[in-house]
Parts: C-alpha cells; structure tokens; sequence
C-alpha cells in the first residue's frame, strides 16, 4: 500500500493530533464552507475517524449573501459525502449587520453550527473548523495594522472550548493540494482573492504575495510562529490579571477597587484587570480607548468625570475607589 500524498499526510496528522485523547464514539463535526480548506479538513478527519472510532459530520451553513448560495451549499454537501462524512446538514441563516456584515455573517455561522451540535447531543462533542497558517499569518498582520496588543498579535486560537483549529500548522498549499489528490472538488469563493473585497481578501490577494516577494515564503510561518509565543505570553499574563482580581475584590466591595491597589500593578496586568473588571459587570466588549480611559481614572487622576462604558456602563473614581455601574443600577439620591 502506498502512502497517501504528502499534503494528505499533513492534514491527517494534525487532525489526529488535535483530536488526540478523545474517548472512542466522540462526536466531531466539521464548519464546512465547501472551500479547500474545510473540504480538506472534512476528508482528513473522515479517515482520522475511521481509525480512531469517532462519529463525523458536517455543518454548512448557507449565509444567503450571495446568488446562488444554495447551489453552493448543496455542492459542499455532495463533496462531504464524497470524502467519506455521511451525516451532514445545511443550516440556512439570516444575517444581520450588527458590527458589520463580516462580524454579523461569523455570529450568525457559529450560532447555526453551535444550536446543530446541541440538537445532535452526545458526550463533548468537538468542532473542527479550517483556518489554516495562511489565515492565521493574515489575521497577526491585520492586528498589527490596527495598533494591536498582544491578545490580538497572538491570532487564533488553536483552541477555545469545544472548537478546534487543527490546520493552523498547515498551509493553504497543503489544502490545495489535498483536494487534488483526494480527487475532491472545492469551491473557490471570489470574495477572498478579490483586491477590491473585504480587508481581508485585498490582504490576502496583494500584500501578502507581496510580503512573499520581498521577504521569502518563510514569511507565514513566521508571524504564525510569533502569534503562538504571543499566545503564551497573553495566557500568562491573563493569569496574572486575574489573580490581581481576586486579591483586589477580596479587600473591599465587589464593585469597588481601590485606585492605589490598581495603580501599583505592572501596567500590562492593570490594563488587563481593568478590562475583565468592566466586562465582568457587563460593559463591553471594550476597546483599547475605553481601557486607556480607565487607567488615566486610576493613575493619572485630575477630577476627570465619568467614563462611558458600552452597554450604558459607566466607570468613575470615588473616593480614592474605581467604581464602575450602570446608572439604572444606582439608587436614587
């Protein structure tokens, strides 16, 4: 028996690593967009299945942004059957425009896919989806442009709970390629090699072949390779800021922090301790804006008032106390 084709390999090995430990009969399903990277996606952890005892499946959610989006949908479902998942369903969804089409159509995407796997049941059930090292490069180059902190440069997450990212360590050739030799047919969406599209798109279609150029294709591994050191330091110092938190909540009320307790932190785990404190009481999610707000309340304070907060939060300073509120939550005087 000969081995499968070196692209092949690299999808199969990292789904069995992502998957690794899981209990015989697991359930894993695949975010299938009917593009080369999920369709990859979707024979690799076909066969990783078989081998280990998992139950597959398929989401396809039909966005309806675009004609013919149905065809498109019922196209993907063919070519999951053809690469060995069986159990495949297509949720069509309404997308909003709250935070802008882009973040409305993800929102709307993982609701489906989430309400699916709920409907289905079954112990712990594993989401794969497909961004591959070429997306992950892409997505640290947009959080660099946008003056980023390290949460944002550290990119996606190989995980986070029950959704999986195993072909961050794989490039988008390898998908390809995978395709082709599973005889596979995928969808190529305009969208996302169109210089006049999304950010994202005119990223990937013109600067990043640039960046290739100029700087030699070693050029995605390495900021994927930055965004996982980033990752580590994010976590750790997410820990830290948590565990301020907890010492800080534990000398006075609970939404009340002492501004001179605050103040003596390192800046890096205040900025972070002051994000989780207001998103913790429901304001958010904040912006760098709001945060930079916060501190100059705690550490450089000239009487400034209150800080509008989203959701109709607000932080303000009282006595020598960061306290932050919604007005409908304060008794009236």
């Amino acid at each position: 028996m000969s081995a499968p084709h070196p692209s092949v390999a690299a999808c199969r090995s990292a789904v069995r690593q992502a998957l690794d430990g899981m209990p015989i009969g697991t359930k894993v399903w695949v975010a299938l967009s009917g593009g080369p990277d999920s369709l990859a996606l979707a024979a690799a952890t076909a066969y990783v299945g078989r081998k280990e005892g998992y139950l597959t499946g398929a989401i396809i959610v039909d966005h309806g942004l675009q004609a013919g989006s149905d065809r498109v949908a019922q196209h993907a479902a063919e070519q999951a059957r053809l690469a060995g998942i069986y159990s495949v369903f297509v949720e069509r969804v309404v997308v909003g425009r709250d935070g802008g089409l882009e973040a409305a159509a993800r929102k709307a995407r993982y609701d489906a896919i989430n309400a699916r796997v709920d409907t289905e049941g079954g112990h712990d059930p594993q989401i794969l989806t497909g961004h591959t090292m070429d997306d992950q490069a892409e997505t640290v180059l947009l959080a660099l442009a946008r003056g980023s902190g390290a949460r944002a440069l550290s990119g996606i997450p190989p995980r986070r709970g029950r959704i999986a990212r195993p072909f961050l360590s794989v490039r988008r050739s390898d998908t390809v390629g995978a395709c082709s030799a599973q005889g596979l047919t995928p969808w190529h969406d305009p969208t996302n090699t169109d210089p006049d599209g999304p950010r994202r798109s005119a990223l990937r279609a013109s600067v990043m072949p640039a960046l290739v150029d100029v700087l030699g294709p070693g050029v995605v591994s390495g900021l994927a390779r930055s965004a996982a050191l980033l990752q580590a330091d994010a976590d750790e110092l997410d820990r830290q800021a948590r565990s301020a938190m907890q010492t800080s909540t534990s000398t006075v009320r609970a939404d009340e922090w002492r501004c001179d307790m605050l103040a003596a932190l390192p800046d890096a785990i205040r900025s972070r301790m002051l994000k989780m404190l207001a998103e913790a009481k429901g304001a958010g999610p904040l912006t760098t804006v709001h945060v930079n707000a916060l501190d100059a309340l705690v550490t450089q304070y000239k009487g400034q008032g209150a800080v509008s907060l989203p959701g109709g939060y607000e932080a303000r300073r009282e006595y020598g106390r960061l306290v932050i509120s919604h007005p409908l939550e304060r008794p009236a005087t």
